[in-house]
Protein backbone atom coordinates (compact mmCIF):
# COMPACT_ATOMS: atom_id res chain seq x y z
CA UNK A 1 0.00 0.00 0.00
CA UNK A 2 1.32 3.50 -1.12
CA UNK A 3 0.15 6.11 1.20
CA UNK A 4 -0.36 9.38 -0.35
CA UNK A 5 0.86 11.45 2.39
CA UNK A 6 1.75 11.56 6.28
CA UNK A 7 -1.67 12.11 7.37
CA UNK A 8 -2.78 8.58 5.71
CA UNK A 9 -0.06 7.07 7.46
CA UNK A 10 -1.03 8.63 10.96
CA UNK A 11 -4.72 7.31 10.10
CA UNK A 12 -3.12 3.92 9.77
CA UNK A 13 -1.12 4.02 12.96
CA UNK A 14 -3.92 5.19 14.85
CA UNK A 15 -6.22 2.52 13.05
CA UNK A 16 -3.71 -0.54 14.09
CA UNK A 17 -3.43 0.80 17.56
CA UNK A 18 0.33 2.04 17.07
CA UNK A 19 -0.23 5.69 18.03
CA UNK A 20 -0.50 7.92 21.12
CA UNK A 21 -1.87 11.57 20.73
CA UNK A 22 -0.40 13.63 23.62
CA UNK A 23 -2.23 16.38 24.47
CA UNK A 24 -0.71 17.58 27.47
CA UNK A 25 1.56 21.70 26.55
CA UNK A 26 5.06 20.62 25.95
CA UNK A 27 8.61 22.32 24.87
CA UNK A 28 10.38 21.49 21.62
CA UNK A 29 13.30 22.22 23.82
CA UNK A 30 14.38 19.31 25.71
CA UNK A 31 10.53 18.00 26.93
CA UNK A 32 9.92 16.13 23.64
CA UNK A 33 13.30 14.39 24.03
CA UNK A 34 12.57 13.31 27.23
CA UNK A 35 9.16 11.90 26.41
CA UNK A 36 9.89 10.03 22.92
CA UNK A 37 13.43 8.76 24.60
CA UNK A 38 11.97 6.93 27.03
CA UNK A 39 8.84 5.15 24.84
CA UNK A 40 11.64 4.45 22.00
CA UNK A 41 13.29 2.08 24.55
CA UNK A 42 10.43 0.37 25.53
CA UNK A 43 9.68 -3.52 24.54
CA UNK A 44 9.31 -3.05 20.53
CA UNK A 45 9.87 0.38 20.29
CA UNK A 46 6.82 1.61 22.37
CA UNK A 47 4.31 3.68 20.18
CA UNK A 48 4.36 6.57 17.61
CA UNK A 49 3.61 10.21 19.51
CA UNK A 50 1.70 12.72 17.67
CA UNK A 51 1.76 15.95 20.62
CA UNK A 52 -0.83 17.93 19.49
CA UNK A 53 -0.05 21.22 22.22
CA UNK A 54 3.18 22.07 21.40
CA UNK A 55 4.78 25.42 22.51
CA UNK A 56 5.55 28.73 20.57
CA UNK A 57 3.90 26.73 17.57
CA UNK A 58 0.19 25.90 15.79
CA UNK A 59 2.17 22.47 14.29
CA UNK A 60 1.45 19.14 16.00
CA UNK A 61 4.94 16.68 16.22
CA UNK A 62 5.18 13.36 14.97
CA UNK A 63 8.07 11.21 16.29
CA UNK A 64 8.98 7.19 16.42
CA UNK A 65 6.42 7.23 13.60
CA UNK A 66 9.48 4.46 12.42
CA UNK A 67 10.38 2.89 15.77
CA UNK A 68 9.17 -0.78 15.23
CA UNK A 69 9.28 -3.55 13.17
CA UNK A 70 5.57 -3.41 12.60
CA UNK A 71 5.50 0.73 12.10
CA UNK A 72 8.56 0.59 9.70
CA UNK A 73 7.12 -2.27 7.31
CA UNK A 74 3.89 -0.49 7.47
CA UNK A 75 5.47 2.61 6.17
CA UNK A 76 7.34 0.75 3.20
CA UNK A 77 4.30 -1.38 2.79
CA UNK A 78 5.69 -4.79 3.00
CA UNK A 79 5.73 -7.78 5.21
CA UNK A 80 9.30 -8.47 4.43
CA UNK A 81 12.47 -5.76 3.81
CA UNK A 82 14.09 -8.27 1.65
CA UNK A 83 11.65 -8.33 -1.19
CA UNK A 84 12.11 -4.51 -1.89
CA UNK A 85 15.96 -5.82 -1.83
CA UNK A 86 15.00 -8.11 -4.78
CA UNK A 87 12.93 -5.55 -6.37
CA UNK A 88 15.83 -3.00 -6.31
CA UNK A 89 18.09 -6.03 -7.39
CA UNK A 90 15.99 -6.49 -10.26
CA UNK A 91 16.19 -3.22 -11.73
CA UNK A 92 19.69 -2.31 -10.92
CA UNK A 93 21.09 -6.05 -12.31
CA UNK A 94 18.63 -6.89 -15.38
CA UNK A 95 19.08 -10.23 -17.44
CA UNK A 96 20.05 -9.51 -20.84
CA UNK A 97 17.45 -10.97 -22.66
CA UNK A 98 18.76 -13.69 -25.31
CA UNK A 99 15.77 -14.18 -27.36
CA UNK A 100 12.54 -12.64 -28.46
CA UNK A 101 10.51 -14.47 -25.65
CA UNK A 102 12.99 -13.43 -23.07
CA UNK A 103 12.31 -9.75 -24.10
CA UNK A 104 8.55 -10.01 -24.06
CA UNK A 105 9.06 -11.55 -20.23
CA UNK A 106 11.57 -8.49 -19.84
CA UNK A 107 8.19 -5.81 -21.14
CA UNK A 108 6.40 -6.29 -16.69
CA UNK A 109 9.78 -5.47 -15.28
CA UNK A 110 9.92 -2.67 -17.70
CA UNK A 111 6.74 -0.72 -17.22
CA UNK A 112 7.29 -1.37 -13.44
CA UNK A 113 10.15 0.41 -13.98
CA UNK A 114 8.73 3.13 -16.09
CA UNK A 115 5.94 3.72 -13.43
CA UNK A 116 8.20 4.33 -10.56
CA UNK A 117 9.72 7.07 -12.69
CA UNK A 118 9.11 10.78 -10.80
CA UNK A 119 6.23 12.73 -12.42
CA UNK A 120 5.80 16.40 -12.37
CA UNK A 121 2.98 17.45 -11.64
CA UNK A 122 1.13 21.22 -11.67
CA UNK A 123 0.64 22.12 -7.56
CA UNK A 124 -0.02 19.79 -4.43
CA UNK A 125 -1.12 20.74 -1.04
CA UNK A 126 2.38 21.37 -0.18
CA UNK A 127 1.67 24.72 -2.02
CA UNK A 128 -1.36 25.59 -0.08
CA UNK A 129 0.92 28.29 2.37
CA UNK A 130 4.03 29.81 0.65
CA UNK A 131 6.14 32.76 2.51
CA UNK A 132 8.86 34.68 0.91
CA UNK A 133 10.84 37.58 2.13
CA UNK A 134 9.72 38.93 5.61
CA UNK A 135 6.89 36.48 5.80
CA UNK A 136 9.58 33.97 6.50
CA UNK A 137 10.64 32.58 9.91
CA UNK A 138 11.90 29.22 10.22
CA UNK A 139 11.45 29.41 13.82
CA UNK A 140 7.48 29.09 13.70
CA UNK A 141 8.12 25.13 12.67
CA UNK A 142 8.52 23.43 15.93
CA UNK A 143 11.93 22.28 15.35
CA UNK A 144 13.27 20.17 18.45
CA UNK A 145 16.54 21.13 20.44
CA UNK A 146 17.05 17.40 21.65
CA UNK A 147 19.99 17.41 24.43
CA UNK A 148 21.18 19.94 26.86
CA UNK A 149 24.33 20.88 25.09
CA UNK A 150 22.80 20.76 21.14
CA UNK A 151 23.94 23.88 19.56
CA UNK A 152 20.64 24.34 18.70
CA UNK A 153 17.47 23.26 16.94
CA UNK A 154 18.31 20.81 14.45
CA UNK A 155 15.64 19.04 11.98
CA UNK A 156 16.65 15.36 12.24
CA UNK A 157 14.17 13.86 9.23
CA UNK A 158 14.68 16.25 6.19
CA UNK A 159 14.71 15.11 2.52
CA UNK A 160 17.49 17.10 1.20
CA UNK A 161 17.46 17.98 -2.11
CA UNK A 162 20.08 19.13 -4.55
CA UNK A 163 21.34 18.22 -8.36
CA UNK A 164 24.75 17.93 -9.82
CA UNK A 165 25.47 20.86 -12.04
CA UNK A 166 27.41 18.41 -14.78
CA UNK A 167 24.68 16.08 -15.22
CA UNK A 168 21.19 17.29 -13.57
CA UNK A 169 21.22 13.76 -11.47
CA UNK A 170 18.95 14.73 -8.40
CA UNK A 171 20.09 13.72 -4.48
CA UNK A 172 17.89 13.29 -1.86
CA UNK A 173 19.88 12.75 1.46
CA UNK A 174 19.19 12.69 5.67
CA UNK A 175 21.74 15.36 6.35
CA UNK A 176 20.59 16.83 9.46
CA UNK A 177 20.24 21.03 9.38
CA UNK A 178 20.42 23.50 11.86
CA UNK A 179 18.17 26.41 12.58
CA UNK A 180 20.71 29.22 12.42
CA UNK A 181 18.29 32.25 11.96
CA UNK A 182 14.72 32.91 10.40
CA UNK A 183 16.35 32.27 7.11
CA UNK A 184 19.20 30.50 7.54
CA UNK A 185 20.30 26.76 8.08
CA UNK A 186 23.80 24.46 8.60
CA UNK A 187 23.40 21.98 5.99
CA UNK A 188 25.43 18.57 7.06
CA UNK A 189 26.72 17.83 3.74
CA UNK A 190 29.51 14.93 5.42
CA UNK A 191 32.41 14.46 3.09
CA UNK A 192 31.73 11.18 2.17
CA UNK A 193 28.07 11.80 0.82
CA UNK A 194 26.40 13.03 -2.01
CA UNK A 195 25.64 16.33 -1.34
CA UNK A 196 29.00 17.29 -0.53
CA UNK A 197 30.06 16.02 -3.78
CA UNK A 198 27.86 18.71 -5.54
CA UNK A 199 29.16 21.31 -3.08
CA UNK A 200 32.32 20.82 -4.49
CA UNK A 201 31.26 20.59 -8.30
CA UNK A 202 29.13 23.94 -7.71
CA UNK A 203 32.43 25.72 -6.31
CA UNK A 204 34.38 24.66 -8.73
CA UNK A 205 32.22 26.00 -11.32
CA UNK A 206 31.41 29.15 -9.13
CA UNK A 207 27.78 28.79 -8.77
CA UNK A 208 25.18 29.02 -5.79
CA UNK A 209 23.45 25.55 -4.93
CA UNK A 210 19.87 25.28 -5.29
CA UNK A 211 19.10 23.93 -2.06
CA UNK A 212 15.56 22.34 -1.17
CA UNK A 213 14.11 20.65 2.25
CA UNK A 214 11.12 18.27 2.12
CA UNK A 215 9.70 17.65 5.36
CA UNK A 216 6.54 14.55 5.64
CA UNK A 217 5.07 13.42 2.30
CA UNK A 218 4.57 8.95 2.15
CA UNK A 219 6.68 7.51 4.79
CA UNK A 220 8.53 6.19 2.01
CA UNK A 221 10.34 9.31 1.03
CA UNK A 222 11.58 9.74 4.14
CA UNK A 223 13.13 6.61 4.47
CA UNK A 224 14.39 6.75 0.99
CA UNK A 225 16.50 9.93 2.09
CA UNK A 226 18.09 7.59 4.81
CA UNK A 227 18.98 4.86 2.06
CA UNK A 228 22.72 4.24 0.89
CA UNK A 229 22.03 3.85 -2.55
CA UNK A 230 24.91 3.59 -5.22
CA UNK A 231 25.90 6.63 -6.52
CA UNK A 232 23.49 8.26 -8.94
CA UNK A 233 20.35 6.33 -8.17
CA UNK A 234 17.61 8.94 -8.30
CA UNK A 235 16.24 7.87 -4.36
CA UNK A 236 13.00 9.12 -5.48
CA UNK A 237 12.81 6.72 -8.34
CA UNK A 238 13.90 3.76 -6.06
CA UNK A 239 10.83 4.85 -3.40
CA UNK A 240 8.54 4.75 -6.71
CA UNK A 241 9.94 1.03 -6.95
CA UNK A 242 8.91 0.76 -3.62
CA UNK A 243 5.47 2.33 -3.57
CA UNK A 244 4.69 1.06 -7.26
CA UNK A 245 4.26 3.97 -8.11
CA UNK A 246 6.11 7.30 -9.33
CA UNK A 247 6.49 10.01 -6.98
CA UNK A 248 4.33 13.06 -7.71
CA UNK A 249 6.87 16.01 -7.71
CA UNK A 250 5.88 20.03 -7.92
CA UNK A 251 8.51 22.78 -9.16
CA UNK A 252 9.71 25.03 -6.42
CA UNK A 253 8.99 28.71 -6.03
CA UNK A 254 12.58 30.04 -5.88
CA UNK A 255 15.23 27.27 -6.99
CA UNK A 256 15.23 25.00 -9.95
CA UNK A 257 14.40 21.77 -8.28
CA UNK A 258 11.33 19.79 -7.77
CA UNK A 259 10.02 18.75 -4.35
CA UNK A 260 7.12 16.03 -3.16
CA UNK A 261 3.84 17.56 -3.62
CA UNK A 262 1.95 16.27 -1.00
CA UNK A 263 5.35 16.75 1.39
CA UNK A 264 3.91 18.42 4.91
CA UNK A 265 6.67 21.37 4.68
CA UNK A 266 8.92 22.47 1.78
CA UNK A 267 12.26 24.67 2.63
CA UNK A 268 13.99 26.47 -0.71
CA UNK A 269 17.32 28.21 -0.59
CA UNK A 270 20.49 28.71 -1.99
CA UNK A 271 24.15 27.82 -0.77
CA UNK A 272 26.81 30.38 -2.30
CA UNK A 273 29.99 28.07 -1.98
CA UNK A 274 32.04 31.49 -2.08
CA UNK A 275 31.08 32.01 1.54
CA UNK A 276 33.06 30.76 4.47
CA UNK A 277 31.55 27.50 6.37
CA UNK A 278 29.60 28.24 9.39
CA UNK A 279 29.63 26.65 12.53
CA UNK A 280 27.53 23.77 13.11
CA UNK A 281 27.01 21.87 16.45
CA UNK A 282 27.37 20.01 19.16
CA UNK A 283 24.90 17.65 18.17
CA UNK A 284 23.48 15.04 20.35
CA UNK A 285 24.43 12.37 17.87
CA UNK A 286 23.44 8.43 16.88
CA UNK A 287 26.39 7.31 18.93
CA UNK A 288 24.83 8.82 22.52
CA UNK A 289 27.74 11.16 22.19
CA UNK A 290 27.65 14.65 21.23
CA UNK A 291 29.53 15.70 17.97
CA UNK A 292 31.69 18.84 18.34
CA UNK A 293 31.08 21.65 16.42
CA UNK A 294 32.46 21.60 12.68
CA UNK A 295 31.86 23.87 9.58
CA UNK A 296 29.97 23.10 7.04
CA UNK A 297 27.76 25.04 4.36
CA UNK A 298 25.25 27.79 5.21
CA UNK A 299 21.73 28.06 3.36
CA UNK A 300 20.17 30.89 2.83
CA UNK A 301 16.19 30.05 2.43
CA UNK A 302 14.44 32.06 0.08
CA UNK A 303 10.75 30.40 0.75
CA UNK A 304 8.91 28.45 2.64
CA UNK A 305 5.41 26.48 1.64
CA UNK A 306 3.52 24.23 3.74
CA UNK A 307 0.11 22.71 3.84
CA UNK A 308 -2.71 24.58 5.72
CA UNK A 309 -2.24 22.58 9.08
CA UNK A 310 1.17 21.28 8.47
CA UNK A 311 2.20 18.33 11.15
CA UNK A 312 6.02 18.42 11.88
CA UNK A 313 7.63 15.05 11.34
CA UNK A 314 10.85 14.35 13.61
CA UNK A 315 12.87 12.16 15.42
CA UNK A 316 15.85 12.26 18.14
CA UNK A 317 19.05 10.12 18.52
CA UNK A 318 21.22 9.29 21.13
CA UNK A 319 21.83 6.01 22.75
CA UNK A 320 20.66 3.20 21.26
CA UNK A 321 17.73 1.55 21.11
CA UNK A 322 16.69 4.77 19.11
CA UNK A 323 13.23 5.32 16.52
CA UNK A 324 16.60 4.88 13.81
CA UNK A 325 16.80 1.60 14.95
CA UNK A 326 14.43 0.00 12.82
CA UNK A 327 15.60 2.57 9.71
CA UNK A 328 18.59 0.68 9.75
CA UNK A 329 17.33 -2.41 9.79
CA UNK A 330 14.90 -1.82 7.53
CA UNK A 331 18.19 -1.11 5.32
CA UNK A 332 20.46 -3.68 6.55
CA UNK A 333 17.16 -6.40 5.08
CA UNK A 334 16.32 -4.43 1.31
CA UNK A 335 20.52 -4.73 0.90
CA UNK A 336 21.01 -8.20 1.51
CA UNK A 337 20.04 -9.04 -1.76
CA UNK A 338 22.95 -6.87 -3.57
CA UNK A 339 25.55 -7.79 -1.11
CA UNK A 340 24.69 -11.33 -1.67
CA UNK A 341 24.63 -10.13 -5.61
CA UNK A 342 28.12 -9.26 -5.29
CA UNK A 343 28.99 -11.82 -2.70
CA UNK A 344 27.15 -15.29 -3.14
CA UNK A 345 29.03 -16.63 -0.63
CA UNK A 346 27.13 -14.18 1.99
CA UNK A 347 24.38 -16.20 3.88
CA UNK A 348 23.76 -13.50 6.32
CA UNK A 349 24.54 -10.28 7.87
CA UNK A 350 23.97 -8.32 11.01
CA UNK A 351 24.72 -4.79 11.82
CA UNK A 352 23.24 -4.34 15.35
CA UNK A 353 21.70 -1.40 16.90
CA UNK A 354 23.67 -1.19 19.45
CA UNK A 355 26.97 -0.98 17.56
CA UNK A 356 25.40 2.08 15.59
CA UNK A 357 25.48 0.08 12.60
CA UNK A 358 28.60 1.47 11.11
CA UNK A 359 30.84 -0.25 14.23
CA UNK A 360 30.37 -4.02 13.53
CA UNK A 361 28.95 -6.04 10.89
CA UNK A 362 28.83 -9.80 12.07
CA UNK A 363 28.60 -12.11 8.93
CA UNK A 364 27.91 -15.87 7.87
CA UNK A 365 29.58 -16.87 4.88
CA UNK A 366 29.68 -20.53 3.15
CA UNK A 367 33.52 -21.03 3.33
CA UNK A 368 35.14 -22.73 -0.08
CA UNK A 369 38.31 -22.00 0.11
CA UNK A 370 41.33 -21.15 3.01
CA UNK A 371 41.54 -17.46 3.70
CA UNK A 372 37.86 -16.95 2.24
CA UNK A 373 37.04 -14.83 5.39
CA UNK A 374 39.82 -12.18 4.60
CA UNK A 375 38.55 -11.90 1.09
CA UNK A 376 35.30 -11.32 2.25
CA UNK A 377 35.88 -8.45 4.66
CA UNK A 378 37.92 -6.35 1.79
CA UNK A 379 35.04 -6.67 -0.49
CA UNK A 380 32.63 -5.52 2.01
CA UNK A 381 35.19 -2.84 2.78
CA UNK A 382 34.82 -1.76 -0.66
CA UNK A 383 31.01 -1.93 -0.78
CA UNK A 384 29.61 1.66 -0.75
CA UNK A 385 29.06 2.40 2.77
CA UNK A 386 30.15 -0.71 4.53
CA UNK A 387 33.19 1.32 3.90
CA UNK A 388 32.34 3.16 7.65
CA UNK A 389 32.42 -0.80 9.05
CA UNK A 390 34.83 -0.51 11.94
CA UNK A 391 34.60 -4.40 13.43
CA UNK A 392 33.76 -6.81 10.74
CA UNK A 393 33.80 -10.48 11.97
CA UNK A 394 33.14 -13.54 9.97
CA UNK A 395 31.21 -16.28 10.84
CA UNK A 396 30.53 -20.17 9.29
CA UNK A 397 26.73 -20.65 7.83
CA UNK A 398 25.21 -22.41 10.26
CA UNK A 399 26.09 -19.08 13.12
CA UNK A 400 22.76 -17.37 13.58
CA UNK A 401 24.34 -13.64 13.26
CA UNK A 402 21.14 -12.31 14.36
CA UNK A 403 21.65 -13.75 17.90
CA UNK A 404 24.13 -11.65 19.65
CA UNK A 405 24.68 -14.84 22.18
CA UNK A 406 25.71 -16.71 19.40
CA UNK A 407 27.98 -14.46 17.74
CA UNK A 408 30.09 -14.24 21.72
CA UNK A 409 29.83 -18.09 21.72
CA UNK A 410 31.88 -18.48 18.52
CA UNK A 411 33.63 -15.45 18.23
CA UNK A 412 35.00 -16.56 21.65
CA UNK A 413 35.79 -20.51 21.07
CA UNK A 414 36.84 -19.97 17.78
CA UNK A 415 38.98 -17.37 17.66
CA UNK A 416 42.72 -16.67 18.30
CA UNK A 417 43.27 -12.75 18.29
CA UNK A 418 47.32 -13.92 17.30
CA UNK A 419 46.11 -15.65 14.30
CA UNK A 420 42.52 -14.57 13.39
CA UNK A 421 42.87 -10.64 13.84
CA UNK A 422 43.77 -8.48 11.01
CA UNK A 423 44.61 -4.43 11.67
CA UNK A 424 43.88 -2.28 9.20
CA UNK A 425 43.81 1.59 8.11
CA UNK A 426 40.53 3.31 5.66
CA UNK A 427 37.88 5.30 5.69
CA UNK A 428 35.94 5.62 9.17
CA UNK A 429 32.79 7.41 9.69
CA UNK A 430 33.28 10.98 10.71
CA UNK A 431 30.54 10.99 13.59
CA UNK A 432 33.54 8.43 14.98
CA UNK A 433 35.15 9.82 17.98
CA UNK A 434 37.63 7.31 18.69
CA UNK A 435 40.21 8.06 15.75
CA UNK A 436 42.78 10.26 16.29
CA UNK A 437 41.36 12.01 12.55
CA UNK A 438 38.09 12.89 11.24
CA UNK A 439 36.81 9.73 8.97
CA UNK A 440 40.26 8.21 8.92
CA UNK A 441 41.38 5.70 11.58
CA UNK A 442 42.27 1.87 12.20
CA UNK A 443 39.50 -1.13 11.04
CA UNK A 444 39.74 -4.56 12.85
CA UNK A 445 38.90 -7.78 10.80
CA UNK A 446 38.04 -11.06 12.42
CA UNK A 447 38.13 -14.89 11.38
CA UNK A 448 35.82 -16.68 13.18
CA UNK A 449 35.09 -19.69 10.76
CA UNK A 450 36.26 -23.05 11.30
CA UNK A 451 39.85 -23.35 10.52
CA UNK A 452 41.59 -25.45 8.22
CA UNK A 453 45.03 -27.35 7.79
CA UNK A 454 45.07 -25.10 4.72
CA UNK A 455 44.93 -22.22 6.95
CA UNK A 456 47.43 -23.66 9.20
CA UNK A 457 45.71 -25.18 12.02
CA UNK A 458 47.58 -28.63 12.36
CA UNK A 459 44.88 -29.92 15.22
CA UNK A 460 41.54 -31.78 14.53
CA UNK A 461 38.83 -28.86 14.85
CA UNK A 462 36.37 -30.44 17.65
CA UNK A 463 32.50 -31.21 16.51
CA UNK A 464 29.41 -29.66 18.35
CA UNK A 465 27.94 -31.35 21.40
CA UNK A 466 24.20 -31.90 19.96
CA UNK A 467 21.56 -33.87 21.12
CA UNK A 468 20.72 -36.88 18.87
CA UNK A 469 17.70 -36.31 17.11
CA UNK A 470 16.02 -39.36 18.26
CA UNK A 471 16.07 -38.41 21.89
CA UNK A 472 14.99 -35.30 20.98
CA UNK A 473 11.95 -36.13 19.40
CA UNK A 474 10.88 -38.79 21.77
CA UNK A 475 11.60 -36.17 24.63
CA UNK A 476 9.47 -33.50 22.89
CA UNK A 477 6.13 -33.87 24.78
CA UNK A 478 7.94 -33.40 27.82
CA UNK A 479 10.01 -30.59 26.60
CA UNK A 480 6.64 -28.46 25.61
CA UNK A 481 4.87 -29.52 28.55
CA UNK A 482 7.56 -28.42 31.04
CA UNK A 483 7.98 -24.97 28.94
CA UNK A 484 4.71 -24.53 28.92
CA UNK A 485 4.23 -24.29 32.81
CA UNK A 486 7.68 -21.99 32.88
CA UNK A 487 6.16 -19.79 30.17
CA UNK A 488 2.96 -19.25 32.19
CA UNK A 489 5.06 -18.37 35.20
CA UNK A 490 7.10 -15.91 33.55
CA UNK A 491 3.80 -14.35 31.86
CA UNK A 492 2.37 -14.15 34.87
CA UNK A 493 4.82 -12.25 36.76
CA UNK A 494 5.43 -9.97 33.96
CA UNK A 495 1.75 -9.20 34.54
CA UNK A 496 2.21 -8.50 38.38
CA UNK A 497 5.04 -6.38 37.22
CA UNK A 498 3.00 -4.09 34.70
CA UNK A 499 0.18 -3.64 36.92
CA UNK A 500 2.32 -2.57 39.48
CA UNK A 501 3.74 0.25 37.33
CA UNK A 502 0.51 1.48 35.99
CA UNK A 503 -0.08 2.38 39.65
Amino acid sequence: MAYRDLREFIKDLDKNGELIRIKDRVSPVLEITEIADNVMKLPDGGKALLFENVEGSDMPVLINAFGSEKRMKMALGVERFEDIGWKLYRILKPEVPHTFLDKLKRIPELKKLNDALPKTVKTGSVKEVIKKGDDIDLFEIPVLKCWPKDGGRFITLPQVISKDPENGLRNVGMYRIQILDRDKVAVHWQIHKGGAKHYWKYKKLGQKIPVAIAIGGDPVLTYVASAPLPEDVDEYLFAGIIRGKGVELVRCETVDLEVPADAEIIIEGYIDPEEPLVDEGPFGDHTGFYTPVEKYPMMHVTAVTHRKDPVYLTTIVGRPPMEDGWMGKATERIFLPLIKFNLPEVVDYNLPVSGCFHNFCFVSIKKQYPGHAYKVMDALWGMGQMMFTKNIVVFDEWVDVQSIDDVLWIWGNNVDPARDVVIKKGVIDVLDHSTDLVGFGGKMGIDATTKWKGEGYQREWPELAVMDESVKERMKPVVNRVMKEIMKSIIDKEVKKAKKYLK
